[in-house]
């Protein structure tokens, strides 16, 4: 099984990437191969709503958004961690999501078939506050993309109140969690 993370994060090392780090662990420990992507770290356009597209699902703008989108579309499973922003999923993350925008043509207004089976799914989010409601919008977003590319929501992780780029480290219940909710996703 490949297991693929996906981190939104801007924050190299911080309570994000360490919780997905944990998460990773998680499914090695019952034999997965995993590999972990750092959106921050690619070069990835926002969506141009390009009048012409591709009837494939692909994505006409030449960048590193098709190497992404070939792990993601090959993935058995995806665990996507964010951090909140102004009570929604980083830029980065949102970037990444939007870029499917032409995939979602081509499975829902062109009816294509989609390949594949329908394949789990985790979402970890961060945030430094304690406002539940900060993390409605972003999991819905995450709901929409993970049924656009044919991946079933099934684990979430939220960690509120990690304010410092190490405040994760004080809280092993969070990290302790995300090693289960690596070693749950099948």
């Amino acid at each position: 099984m490949y297991v693929l993370g996906i981190s939104g994060s801007p924050r190299k090392d911080g309570n994000t990437d360490t919780l997905l780090d944990k998460a990773l662990e998680g499914a090695r420990a019952r034999g997965a191969e995993t590999e972990k992507i750092v959106l921050n770290n690619l070069k990835v356009a926002p969506c141009q709503e390009c009048e012409k597209v591709n009837d494939d699902g692909t994505c006409r703008i030449e960048d590193d958004f098709q190497a992404l989108y070939g792990k993601i579309m090959k993935a058995d499973a995806i665990i996507l961690a964010a951090p909140i922003f102004f009570g929604s999923l980083s830029a980065q993350t949102k970037i990444m999501i939007d870029r499917f925008q032409c995939y979602w043509r081509y499975r829902y207004m062109l009816k294509k078939p989609v390949p594949g089976k329908m394949r789990p799914g985790a979402l970890i989010l961060t945030e430094a506050s304690q406002r539940e409601s900060f993390l409605d919008n972003a999991k819905a977003l995450a709901k929409n993309f993970f049924a656009t590319i044919n991946v079933e929501y099934k684990e979430e992780l939220f960690c509120p109140g990690l304010e410092g780029k190490e405040d994760i480290l004080k809280h092993s219940d969070f990290l302790q969690r995300a090693f289960e909710l690596g070693r749950r996703l099948r």
